[in-house]
């Protein structure tokens, strides 16, 4: 990347009301001053990938809110989750750890209370903290988050405000019933709305909630606030008004060969492309309402007047697959199900509208947010900062991205353009996705996302790459060593695969 220069000034503007950004100042000085530390807004969708944004480069998709943030701020182009399920990816990046790192693998496993998030972290400082929205902490702990809004809030709301009825003969989403329903009903192949207005939806209630809290904001106490909607999540809902926003056969069925298909868990093996094509029109839909509502939040932004002292981010905690490979779901590991959009706007950053081509992770979020806060990161974090690319200076990202998928026993390490995929195979999938095929055992994927970026030829049995893998795999298994929960019970292993197949396996905090 090319460097440039920067504006490096002190905020010295005091306001009738408090301490504000002095017009041009950035936000990326060298030192914050306390009295003048940026806010933050963090938005986060669910299961948004990357490639279903118009920024990066889909002229389908309309997202011209999340287009408008990355415009005005910088997009990574390559930014990996650090794990394909909600909640080991939320708690990561949260924390900036690892998530076997802090025993969060698995769906269900609460977050533990010894770990310290950018919340905590922000409440120490001074700030005020609020998260709206999907958190997935499993438990009653707010960890650091003074102000807390979610789902029982909405239902709370829904109580005193009930839906409104809708038209007569408007047909809807039924009850959402994964893994019980046929995959074409609770992937919503029809391409059903849910069955209520666009003010009536819980993303909706959520924005009303975030503009709340931004025009109430204290002008002499900065914010920490997250919103965190539960789209486009399946079953991919949106308002009854955006029903038929994309016709299914805009879209095209993946191809799929039955080499994948026999890899693939066999619930989707059933669907139709018609079927397909209708699924795809859902997500597109569900992705255009939550850019609707990320809108209506960076809208309350700027009428509170906060757009010159607040720090945006908008991200996913993952990806998804929209049927390549065979697989509507992101509990793998190819590219369109580890990688998510991430954008970061700081005010009065020269490099606005830029885009970062270097390899980062999500973990390398909660640094980043405090340095640019002027705020020391976190003693155990693990994530690298993000600064030099806002600043524009020579940035070339991890040298190694590593991403974990323990349910199934699965590592990915991507060098440059070389992606190696480590698989233990033993383990029988319980959560739906399971390929109901003998268990393949041990095995390892390489793919050179360069010349081969839908990852259709496995190269790991070629002779010339096996000193690339050798290299790769004692990467990874260095990893599973630095990043062990707990150093002291790493045990002493025969072989490096030996290693690997202890390292990728669940080891959770509700596991001791």
């Amino acid at each position: 990347m090319r460097p440039m220069s920067l504006r490096t000034c002190c905020y010295s503007v005091l306001l009738a009301y408090g301490w504000a950004l002095a017009p041009g100042a950035s936000l990326l000085a060298e030192d914050v001053a306390a009295p003048t530390r940026p806010n933050v807004v963090v938005v986060c969708a669910d299961d948004h990938a990357a490639y279903v944004c118009g920024a990066y480069g889909n002229r389908l998709a309309r997202t011209p809110a999340i287009d408008r943030l990355a415009a005005g701020g910088l997009r990574f182009a390559r930014a990996y989750c650090n794990s394909p399920v909600c909640t080991a990816s939320r708690q990561s990046f949260l924390t900036g750890r690892y998530p076997r790192t802090i025993g969060v693998t698995r769906l269900e496993t609460p977050l533990p209370e010894s770990e310290t998030t950018l919340a905590e972290l922000f409440s120490a400082a001074g700030y005020r903290t609020a998260a709206i929205g999907k958190m997935h902490f499993n438990s009653d702990l707010k960890h650091g988050f003074a102000e807390r809004i979610d789902d029982p809030s909405y239902r709370a709301h829904l109580r005193e405000h009930p839906l409104r009825p809708l038209p007569v003969g408007l047909e809807v989403q039924p009850a959402w019933k994964p893994f019980r329903d046929p995959a074409a009903v609770w992937l919503n192949a029809a391409a059903l709305p849910y069955g209520a207005r666009d003010d009536e939806m819980q993303g909706s209630y959520f924005a009303r909630c975030a503009e709340e809290f931004l025009t109430s904001a204290e002008a002499r106490q900065p914010f920490f606030l997250m919103v965190s909607f539960y789209e486009p999540h399946s079953p991919f809902r949106f308002p009854i008004e955006m029903a038929g926003s994309y016709r299914p056969e805009l879209f095209i069925a993946p191809p799929c060969d039955p080499g994948e298909m026999n890899d693939a868990p066999a619930i989707f093996r059933e669907l139709s492309d018609e079927q397909k094509q209708g699924i795809q029109a859902a997500y597109y839909t569900s992705v255009e309402f939550v850019d609707r509502n990320v809108g209506r939040v960076l809208a309350s932004l700027s009428q509170a007047g906060l757009d010159e002292s607040t720090i945006v981010v908008y991200l996913s905690d993952h990806g998804y697959m929209l049927g390549q490979h065979g697989r509507f779901e992101k509990h793998c590991m190819y590219e369109p199900a580890v990688q998510a959009p991430l954008v970061i706007r700081v005010p009065h950053n020269e490099r606005a509208g830029a885009v970062c081509e270097a390899p980062v992770e999500l973990i390398d979020l909660a640094p980043t947010l405090l340095e640019l806060c002027g705020l020391p990161r976190g003693e155990r974090m693990q994530g690298q900062s993000l600064v030099p690319a806002l600043r524009g200076e020579e940035f070339a990202g991890r040298e190694d991205v590593i991403v974990e998928y323990a349910p199934n026993d699965e590592l990915m390490i991507l060098r440059g353009a070389m992606k190696l995929i480590y698989e233990r195979g033993v383990r029988r999938r319980t959560d739906g996705y399971d390929t109901e095929r003998p268990l393949p055992g041990r095995r390892i994927r390489l793919f050179d996302l360069e010349s081969d970026p839908d990852e259709q030829r496995d190269l790991a049995a070629a002779a010339e790459q096996q000193p690339l893998i050798a290299d790769l795999l004692q990467r990874l298994a260095d990893h599973v060593v630095q990043t062990a929960r707990r150093p002291e019970q790493v045990p002493a292993m025969p072989g490096i695969e030996a290693l690997l197949d202890w390292g990728a396996q669940p080891r959770d905090v509700n596991d001791d």
